[in-house]
């Protein structure tokens, strides 16, 4: 029995259930930083890689990373206010990967320029018309992820490739991207660029070379675009396609997961139009962020989901800051020991690969489409003027169709 009588008040603090911990700004800002730091470290090597692949000069791969940077930053700052949500921008990893494995594009840099603003179309068209996206997101996963696989494979090979050309810079950054899987997944890709970068430095000096320090200037390279088919079908549709299906679309999922629904139409118009507009600067195109939409989104970022879009919104200011850097970057690796920028992108590309591969061959009754479809686009091979890329998706399509009808 209480020994309280019923005229005896209990206590006040009796009462009063236990108040959640208060939180600062310095939670979502700390999450908005570690979401810009990890999304730009962690891929800008595989960004240089496929510009200039495609044709870029070292000032014109300097211009498009700061283009992809300055067009994501706006663009998420903008959507994550606008919303209140923690909606979270980054350029396209894998559109960037497709670039680096296609190679030289007919009509040179103007036309793949061309091809960047032809995705980014598409990509506002995707937003305005529901019937573009729904036919995306039908083609089989398996086909999707086997293309993006293939595409992957060389890039992931560098590594390998690279401990021939340059083993005292390159055998460090591999062991110590080892070990941070092990004990910090998180900041592994971060850690081997780190690395990457002292060696590189050690190595610039021991061979007195000269930095062009006037060229660590930021500044914009305007191309103007040109359009050819062999772009739009080898460049323009395989971007888009591999940019909906690998960033867009997962996404808006791993928003979800987090109980938000991300705008769809307002999300592909500011993307389509902020990789349309920074194409002419050598931009390829922009999303919304997958995996490092967690970072913001999390509960880790705040407690309270109302006040998460703080993160996003630091993370697109911090982006805005790390812009400036795109020319000295550009610049040191140009002096760096060959196959340095290749490890740090490969490395980087490891668990996209891996996810990738897992996806094309899921299904064992698509399995032989799906292993067809990244052959074809690991080959690197183009007929007519188009990427092998594009190749690879006919040919899976038609391969999955013609087996799915057999006894």
């Amino acid at each position: 029995m209480s020994n309280l009588s019923p005229t005896t008040e209990a206590p006040a603090e009796l009462d009063k259930e236990p108040l959640a911990p208060k939180v600062g700004l310095a939670q979502p800002l700390g999450a908005g930083a570690v979401t810009a730091l990890v999304g730009f470290t962690s891929a800008f090597a595989v960004v240089l890689s496929g510009l200039t692949a495609v044709g870029a000069n070292a000032a014109q791969a300097a211009s498009g990373l700061f283009a992809v940077c300055v067009t994501q930053a706006i663009g998420m700052m903008l959507l994550s206010y606008r919303y209140r949500m923690p909606i979270t921008l980054a350029w396209s990893t894998p559109g960037a990967a497709l670039l680096a494995s296609t190679g030289a594009v007919v009509g040179g840099w103007p036309a793949a320029v061309g091809a960047f603003v032809i995705a980014g179309v598409l990509i506002v068209i995707t937003g305005l018309w529901q019937r573009l996206g729904n036919l995306v997101a039908a083609i089989p996963v398996e086909i999707a992820q086997a293309m993006l696989a293939g595409v992957l494979l060389p890039l992931c090979l560098a590594p390998v490739q690279a401990i021939r050309t340059s083993p005292s810079v390159v055998v460090p950054v591999i062991l110590v991207w080892l070990v941070l899987q092990r004990v910090a997944k998180r900041w592994a890709v971060i850690a081997a660029f780190a690395t990457a970068a002292i060696g590189s430095g050690i190595s610039i000096a021991a061979q007195h070379k000269h930095l062009d320090f006037a060229a660590m200037v930021p500044s914009v390279e305007l191309t103007l675009p040109h359009w050819n088919w062999q772009a739009m079908i080898g460049v323009a549709i395989p971007l888009y396609i591999v940019t909906m299906a690998s960033q867009n679309i997962p996404g808006t999922a791993v928003m979800k997961s987090f109980d938000y629904q991300v705008p769809w139409r307002a999300a592909m118009t500011v993307t389509g139009i902020g990789t349309i507009v920074g194409a002419p600067a050598g931009g390829h195109a922009i999303n919304l962020a997958a995996i490092s939409a967690a970072l913001s989104a999390a509960p880790s970022a705040h407690p309270d989901p109302k006040k998460r879009w703080t993160a996003a919104f630091t993370a697109g200011a911090l982006y805005l800051v790390l812009a400036l850097g795109s020319a000295a970057l550009v610049t040191f690796i140009a002096t760096a020991p060959k196959g340095v920028l290749e490890t740090v992108a490969g490395l980087a590309l490891l668990a996209t690969l891996a996810a990738a591969l897992t996806g094309a061959l899921a299904s064992e009754k698509h399995r032989e489409a799906g292993i067809v479809t990244f052959l074809i686009a690991a080959s690197g091979v183009g007929f007519l003027g188009v990427g092998a890329a594009f190749w690879a998706l006919i040919a899976g399509l038609v391969v999955r169709k013609v087996l799915s009808h057999r006894a």
